[in-house]
């Protein structure tokens, strides 16, 4: 199960908005939608992300173990 929860936090520590980074990674509104919904996206936006925000994937996203299995 992933988790964007990181991502929210990083940047409200780096006082910016979704929408400011929608603008600066350069990615779909649809992106944003999926990581809203802790749907998967595809790792080259996730490394966009990490390089903007200058952050390691772990700022971003985590892993989390399914509470199914």
């Amino acid at each position: 199960m992933v988790t964007y929860k990181p991502l929210w936090h990083t940047l409200i520590d780096q006082g910016m908005k979704k929408m400011e980074l929608v603008e600066r990674v350069g990615m779909s509104r649809a992106t944003l939608s999926k990581l809203n919904n802790d749907n998967y996206v595809a790792l080259e936006v996730l490394d966009r992300i990490c390089k903007e925000l200058n952050c390691p994937i772990e700022a971003v996203v985590e892993i989390k173990k399914d509470p199914d299995e």
